[in-house]
């Protein structure tokens, strides 16, 4: 058996990312740019008005208060999207609504509530307007490019894409970006126990869990899956799946049981047989049956063959598969989210192997608290279902006591 550190580093050396590809702007979601983002314009384009109420010359405005209102003739109105016809020279105001461009000759914008249309029932409309504070030149005013500059590198090749980038590209006119190509996963449950989703369970027979969950991990990563279904425990059923998913032009290769070492454990003996075989087993628990290798086809393809247990594959996805995915598609940090909580509840480690604990974290005085999902067992499915993170034990740990702050992977933004 080799390290999880050790296993892990071998496998992201066959993975790099994938080539670039034009989508459409929302289909860049989660996604790494492979092209800078340069602005042609300012934003906003104009000086605009960041509040509804009246443009005018600070200097006119200065010296206003309640005591000492000064009154200005409202020439005008201009709403957003419009422009206001006549510019405002001394003594005189245009009314302005949020966004809409500053006149030419006003500076600063006063809001309603600070003159008599904000403070008098039946203000609106008048010809002249009491202005009751004075404030700044250039206040409520927002300015052209003070947000974007022309020609400016907004974001950097290798940004990840998230809400606040898609809205920024879309205010700069950006149909279509520049990304990575999605990875295209090939998903292959194998077991002669297994029956599709939809079948009845008779005497021996179990329901394909692996292939939807890995299927579903695969997406949440960001990857195309290509479900292979099941391949039974035989070479020749076995070998014309692999081939199926190689004819599909995948990037990874994802298996789930027949890695360990029982009679019909035989996908090791078929990636020997169509490609390579660089690992076979992890110091983990669960997931230590795990083997890894490159089938050769018209590309080489690498494979990560699961253990079958469902609790064994998802752990083993997550800890292997996942940051493959996210190195195709050009992440550079592929570490989840941590946080620090206590411990409730002993935790006991006697394999000599890196344990992964399934734990629910919940939010308490100010703090985290992790509590065990219950049974720690790998064909407890609920276990994963139940929990929002993973608590490692290291392999040189025996035991963690409760009350202990621990350090806890996230598998979930919610708390």
């Amino acid at each position: 058996m080799i390290s999880v550190e050790e296993a892990l580093a071998h496998v992201l050396t066959h993975f790099h990312p994938l080539e670039p590809e034009r989508v459409p702007l929302l289909d860049s979601l989660d996604r790494v740019l492979t092209e800078d983002i340069v602005s042609d314009m300012n934003v906003p384009p104009f000086n605009n008005s960041a509040m509804d109420g009246y443009a005018v010359i600070a200097a006119d405005i200065m010296h206003a208060s309640d005591e000492n209102p000064v009154t200005l003739r409202v020439i005008g109105e201009v709403a957003a999207g419009y422009i206001a016809i006549s510019p405002v020279e001394r003594g005189s105001t245009i009314r302005i609504m949020t966004g809409a461009p500053l006149p030419l000759g006003a500076d600063t914008v006063v809001r309603f509530e600070d003159t008599s249309e904000g403070r008098e029932s039946g203000a609106t409309g008048r010809k002249c307007v009491e202005i009751m504070k004075g404030i700044r030149r250039g206040d409520n005013v927002r300015m052209a490019g003070e947000d974007i500059r022309v020609d400016e590198v907004v974001f950097v090749k290798g940004t990840v894409v998230r809400e606040g980038e898609i809205g920024v590209m879309a205010s700069l006119g950006k149909k279509y970006v520049s990304v990575h190509r999605r990875p295209r996963v090939a998903i292959l449950a194998t077991g002669d126990e297994l029956v599709e989703i939809d079948e009845p369970v008779t005497p021996g027979k179990i329901r394909n869990s692996n292939g939807y969950s890995n299927a579903a991990a695969v997406l949440k990563a960001g990857g195309v899956p290509v479900q292979l279904g099941i391949a039974r425990d035989n070479i020749g059923d076995l070998t014309a799946k692999i081939h199926e998913g190689l004819d599909a032009d995948v990037d990874l290769f994802i298996t789930s049981a027949g890695v360990s070492v029982g009679d019909y454990d035989i996908v090791k003996d078929v990636l020997n047989a169509e490609g390579e075989v660089r690992f076979w087993q992890v110091r983990m628990k669960p997931g230590k049956p795990l083997a890894f290798g490159v089938l050769r086809g018209k590309k080489q393809v690498p494979l990560l063959g699961l253990p079958g247990n469902p609790v064994s594959a998802m752990i083993s996805f997550d800890v292997f598969a996942r940051p493959a995915i996210l190195k195709m598609l050009g992440r550079t940090e592929f570490a989840r989210p941590t946080v620090r909580a206590v411990l409730q509840g002993d935790v006991k480690n006697n394999s000599q192997r890196r344990n992964i604990i399934r734990v629910v974290v919940e939010k308490r005085d100010g703090g985290f608290i992790a509590r065990s999902t219950g049974a720690q067992g790998s064909g407890i499915l609920t276990s994963i279902a139940r929990a929002n993170g993973f608590l490692i034990v290291p392999e040189d740990v025996s035991l963690v006591r409760a009350g202990e702050t621990v350090e806890v992977q996230m598998l979930h933004s919610e708390l």
